[in-house]
């Protein structure tokens, strides 16, 4: 089975690690594309760090994992990222914004991109909803955890080359 992970991946943390191996014994994932766009849809300003610095410590950080690869992708609707997939992996942050609006040119553009997506495995976020024949089993612990709380200082969560990369770098505030 062929899957792809969208998302920023700033910072990538132990939660992205722990949705990844869940989906690759879950499914029998034998190749999985973590995908990060070049510019990413609702995050058009994010320019540190650079596209290229997510894509190396996310590969660092996956080294250990041989089913996953990274990618860097000029498409931005998850949609479009999962076309030629089995699988798609999303947070259920990302899952709520395939049904945002906002992110569409109108709700015929969005039903017809609901509707070329491929088998959805969702992984949950606390306060999130997600139908439950697509909701991912991850351990609890890491319903919480989002890059964005990475970024106010729960540097905790970072993987471990994450936040080697940004402490080296100042990346993310570390110092």
């Amino acid at each position: 089975m062929r899957a792809v992970y969208p998302g920023s991946f700033n910072p990538p943390t132990i939660g992205h690690i722990a949705i990844v191996n869940s989906a690759i014994d879950h499914f029998g994932i034998s190749e999985l594309h973590l995908a990060i766009s070049t510019v990413a849809l609702g995050k058009e300003k994010l320019t540190v760090p650079s596209v290229a610095d997510r894509v190396e410590i996310l590969r660092r950080s996956l080294n250990q994992i041989p089913e996953t690869s990274v990618l860097e992708t000029r498409k931005q609707l998850i949609a479009d990222i999962a076309e030629g997939y089995d699988l798609v992996i999303l947070g259920a942050d990302k899952w709520a914004q395939l049904h945002d609006l906002s992110f569409y040119k109108d709700q015929e553009h969005m039903a017809q991109c609901l509707r070329r997506l491929p088998k959805l495995a969702v992984a949950p976020r606390d306060g999130i909803a997600v139908p439950q024949e697509i909701l991912l089993t991850v351990p609890e612990e890491i319903n919480s955890i989002s890059s964005s709380q990475v970024r106010r200082g729960k540097f905790e969560w970072m993987t471990k080359e994450a936040y080697e990369i940004g402490k080296d770098r100042g990346f993310w505030g570390i110092s």
